[in-house]
């Protein structure tokens, strides 16, 4: 997440190419216009008759496993619509509560930190159970897939050189150089048990300031890459780690939690076999499958919508 609106979650940019981001963002929103909803996403009416709708927040890898999730629906012969790129999970939960959307693909700790904020999360199990003890009665958790994208404080290749910081640094190794250093991320994440709350009270992280930007996205990375900010919150499946040669600081205390993609429902709107087909893409979705579909729709600009239908026909349910 994300935590954040979590997990990437976000357009990646082309090398040397800020302009191709924004492409990708014009493909990326395209393509969710091309799912059948054109429609105002903070619109609060509930779908008509027996729809499903499917929403995601506002990055890009939410916005592709709604389109899975839709599609899978859609080959069950299930009536979908989506309500894409709605923002934060603030906003997206709320809908969720009062039945605007049926579906929305969340990170199962990432929504507990939001619901609990002093919830331990020692295994997948427990953080299932909290999260579901949690939640609005209207509300369930589906199964969780395999694949998880989680939230990091990442560094830029320079100031990895520069304080002799690698891929087996942790958090606690910022304590003396968190000063020195701005951090980035999304205007939540100064908010967030799994963001600045958590980094001071749990590694003892105070940083020369917060620049607000982005969930992870194009605005994070280019940051990032320009040394804007030194630090940001990077998702761990995003493309631009490998291709910029960021550095992502190991989590020992486990601050940022469990993170696998788990379909979240407003129970009186999806049927059984909605469910079952859920719980089907879960079984079949795992982190290298993700990372993969990221990359093909953030680097690749490739429209999110034909992404998915391609990996649901390839795991052999579209």
């Amino acid at each position: 997440m994300t935590t954040n609106a979590h997990s990437s979650r976000s357009l990646r940019n082309h090398p040397g190419a800020a302009a191709v981001a924004l492409a990708a963002a014009t493909v990326l929103l395209a393509g969710c216009s091309s799912s059948d909803d054109t429609s105002d996403p903070l619109a609060g009416d509930k779908a008509a008759g027996d729809t499903v709708v499917v929403g995601s927040n506002n990055f890009a890898e939410s916005i592709l496993i709604a389109d899975i999730y839709g599609e899978a629906l859609k080959a069950k012969g299930i009536k979908v619509s989506y309500k894409p790129n709605i923002g934060s999970r603030e906003t997206t939960y709320g809908l969720l509560k009062n039945g605007s959307i049926t579906v929305l693909p969340e990170y199962n700790g990432s929504l507990l930190a939001y619901l609990d904020a002093k919830a331990e999360q020692t295994s997948l199990a427990t953080v299932n159970a909290a999260a579901k003890a949690k939640l609005d009665s209207k509300l369930t958790l589906l199964e969780s897939s395999p694949a998880e994208d989680k939230d990091s404080v990442t560094v830029n290749a320079a100031t990895a050189k520069k304080y002799n910081l690698t891929a087996t640094s942790t958090l606690a190794d910022l304590k003396d150089i968190a000063p020195e250093l701005v951090l980035g991320g999304s205007p939540e994440f100064q908010t967030r048990q799994q963001g600045i709350l958590g980094l001071e009270s749990v590694y003892g992280l105070k940083f020369k300031s917060f620049k607000a930007l982005d969930a992870g996205g194009p605005l994070t990375q280019a940051a990032l890459k320009k040394n804007t900010v030194q630090a940001a919150d990077i998702f761990t499946t995003d493309p631009t780690i490998t291709q910029e040669k960021f550095v992502v600081l190991q989590d020992p205390e486990n601050l940022f939690g469990f993170a696998n993609v788990t379909p979240l429902v407003y129970k009186s709107g999806l049927s059984q076999e909605g469910i079952d087909a859920l719980n089907a893409v879960s079984a079949k979705l795992d982190t290298k499958a993700l990372l993969e579909l990221d990359f093909q729709v953030q680097l690749e600009s490739k429209d999110p919508l034909d992404v998915a239908k391609a990996w649901l026909k390839s795991a052999g349910l579209g």
